[in-house]
């Protein structure tokens, strides 16, 4: 039988070197910046703020890693690995190789409550709680309206998640249409193409509990939701409550997708690539696919910021550069997929 691994015999060692490459990747992105470190500046701010003792650089190298770099690193991380997880969720869910977060509403309803609380000229705390509470609205919203239609199928609320994405992407075009074109309008457009540049401690903090408890609930329902996959009456013979984990894959997922958004701004592309990268490079075992996923997600986001904050002057949106570097790339995979073993 033809294996489905691209490296069947060492998954955890591969696993091992993704978190290590992670490791790595984000004492690098420590380094990078308007205001260059070295190793030893870096490792110092790192051990000295620990110990509250100043290192080589001083104050400066201080502040700039520990209130500035560190929390946009960790960020990203939490962002990138939320997104992959959660598309990792719904393509199993929606048995849909296409399917991502965004699927059911939830960065279109994100994108409005962020653009109504820019126009009101809030806070950014108060902006990310109302991104935060409109993408869960949308989601909640097309559930019960696939509810309502008392048939409950999972193609219906496709269809409903896409009314809510449409519908609220029309909210969001009003708000630019009347916002004041010399400040709300470039923020709100700002804000929609994404980007961690004002990520800080409390941003990290507020990603925390629903990406990690999330996240950590889908992995332990990993083998549940895989079968999904399968179809919903084969997922019932084995013994799955299909009811229970669609709800389970449904609010984690939410909950993540909402919370990312609500801090990086739209950023696509990382729920749609990153589960089929780590397919390819895991194989099928759910616990350690979501694993991979998870980690993988995070690498690439963690990438693409560093390329967004240091290929030009001025910084990239992160949104244009993940769908830059996303749609080529899974071209490429696609027209791959036969040479590879893939489908």
């Amino acid at each position: 039988m033809r294996s489905s691994r691209v490296f069947p015999d060492s998954g955890w060692l591969l696993a091992a070197t993704v978190l290590a490459t992670i490791a790595l990747l984000a004492f690098g992105s420590l380094m990078l910046g308007r205001y260059p470190l070295t190793p030893r500046m870096v490792f110092d701010a790192l051990t000295g703020g620990l110990r509250g003792v100043q290192g080589q650089g001083g104050d400066t190298a201080l502040t700039i890693v520990l209130m500035v770099r560190l929390p946009r690193v960790a960020a990203a991380l939490l962002v990138g690995g939320a997104l992959s997880t959660a598309g990792l969720a719904y393509q199993n869910l929606f048995r849909n190789p296409m399917a991502s977060p965004s699927l059911l509403g939830v960065s279109a309803g994100a994108g409005f409550g962020a653009s109504l609380a820019i126009m009101a000229g809030q806070s950014p705390l108060v902006v990310e709680t109302a991104a935060f509470a409109f993408g869960l609205a949308s989601v909640g919203v097309a559930i019960l309206v696939n509810r309502a239609d008392g048939t409950r199928s999972i193609v219906t609320l496709v269809l409903c998640g896409m009314v809510m994405s449409a519908l609220f992407e029309a909210f969001i075009s009003l708000l630019k249409y009347v916002a004041d074109p010399t400040e709300a309008l470039a923020s709100i457009t700002f804000w929609l193409m994404g980007g961690l540049g004002k990520a800080n401690g409390l941003d990290v903090a507020f990603l925390a509990a629903p990406v990690l408890i999330g996240g950590a609930i889908l992995l332990m329902s990993s083998w549940r939701i895989s079968v999904l996959a399968l179809g919903e009456m084969e997922a019932a013979a084995l013994g799955v409550d299909v009811a229970v984990t669609r709800a389970i894959v449904i609010i984690c997922a939410t909950a993540m997708s909402a919370a990312a958004v609500s801090v990086a701004g739209i950023v696509g592309w990382v729920g749609l690539l990153i589960p089929h990268m780590a397919r390819l490079a895991f194989g099928l075992d759910p616990f350690r696919l979501t694993i991979a996923t998870a980690t993988l997600g995070g690498a690439f986001l963690l990438c693409m910021d560093d390329v967004a904050r240091s290929i030009a002057p001025v910084e990239v949106p992160l949104g244009v550069l993940t769908a830059i570097v996303g749609a080529p790339f899974f071209l490429v995979m696609l027209l791959n997929s036969r040479k590879r073993g893939w489908a």
